[in-house]
């Protein structure tokens, strides 16, 4: 488990900014140190610099540039790992080629999280105003601002008549975020070969970013994992992961499911949402199929959740010590829409069993 410094009122998030461009360096401390949450502490111009700088200066959260000359980002970021595991750290790159290959790399080897520190096409200052942003954004989700009010509500007495879970299903749906790669890459690894239910999973990264990630996955799966593509089969035994800027919908023909895909208006500000395919599921599969909710920020998948909770559906949630962000399946346990509360290393159990029990 990550545990992030408990912020008390008033404290700001210590972040040390690494790139070998003092370009780079100036114009991201200049976007962070505009939050009023966060305090650059110290920027270094090498990975090397980097290790002696977190010693020194404890930070909460490292932006780190994935291409630096000698101790590179990936080689930094495994040091860092090996050394200071509950440390934040936050992969800076460009979105296209090289650069968002070795991310979703980096996002493989236990990085928290990537952003984009230019962007094709805009302005400098356009750039700059994307990045404070996004970057902001991202380092503040590991910190939350504590919040009382809603609890988990029991299913019981008062609560709305649920239907009884199916025994088997047909599918499964998956929706995951920050922390995904990593979480991914310990479940889907550890399904079976002859795994018989599809697999379908919407994880909020850019384009280039899924297929990478597809990619990387399959070459260290049993199963098939491949970027889902517009009108395709769903098949047993193979996952399909939602391309970024496409939601990834379902269509019946007779026997068969097909994948749709399409770029309709965002859903809680994502596209893939996971609640879009999570309702297409419901209407595809009924109650045959089943969710699970993984480490993420925010609260997609929620509403699609209930949909399929109150159809009958078996719903799963990562829990919080194994999860990076635990918003989005925290949302699903706050409701009270989690039949099973389960850490990551015993989510790719539970989908083996669901396989086994499918006729």
């Amino acid at each position: 488990m990550k545990e992030s410094r408990i912020l008390a009122e008033g404290d700001r998030i210590r972040v040390l900014v690494v790139d070998d461009s003092v370009v780079v360096r100036r114009a991201v401390s200049h976007v962070l140190e505009s939050d009023p949450r966060i305090e650059v502490v110290g920027v270094a111009a090498s990975g090397e610099l980097a290790l002696q700088k977190v010693d020194q200066l404890n930070p909460d959260v490292v932006t780190l540039d994935v291409e630096m000359p000698g101790m590179n980002g990936l080689e930094t970021l495994v040091e860092l790992r090996r050394r200071r595991p509950g440390l934040r750290v936050v992969m800076l790159s460009t979105l296209t080629g090289p650069g968002a290959r070795t991310s979703v790399e980096a996002l493989s080897l236990g990085a928290d999280d990537c952003a984009a520190k230019s962007l094709a096409g805009v302005t400098f200052e356009q750039s700059l105003s994307h990045l404070r942003d996004e970057l902001s954004g991202k380092i503040k989700q590991f910190f939350p601002i504590p919040a009382g009010g809603l609890t988990a509500s029991p299913n019981g007495p008062g609560a709305a008549v649920r239907p009884a879970p199916g025994q088997a299903v047909d599918a499964i749906v998956l929706g995951v975020s920050t922390g995904g790669p990593t979480a991914l890459a310990q479940v889907l690894p550890a399904l079976p070969a002859d795994f018989k239910l599809p697999l379908l999973i919407v994880q909020h990264m850019p384009p280039a970013f899924t297929k990478l990630l597809a990619e990387r996955l399959d070459s260290q799966s049993r199963i098939r994992v491949r970027e889902a593509e517009s009108g395709i089969p769903v098949e047993p035994g193979e996952a399909l992961i939602a391309p970024g800027d496409f939601h990834l919908r379902l269509s019946r023909r007779g026997s068969e499911v097909y994948t749709v895909l399409d770029q309709s208006a965002p859903e809680n500000c994502c596209r893939p949402a996971v609640d879009v395919l999570f309702r297409s599921a419901s209407e595809v599969w009924g109650k045959y199929v089943a969710a699970f909710v993984m480490t993420g920020m925010g609260q997609d998948g929620l509403a699609g959740a209930r949909s399929l909770w109150a159809g009958g559906s078996p719903v799963y949630a990562q829990d919080e010590p194994s999860s990076v962000v635990w918003g989005m399946p925290g949302e699903i346990v706050r409701h009270g829409l989690a039949d099973f509360v389960l850490p990551l290393e015993a989510i790719a159990p539970a989908m083996a069993a669901l396989s086994r029990h499918r006729s």
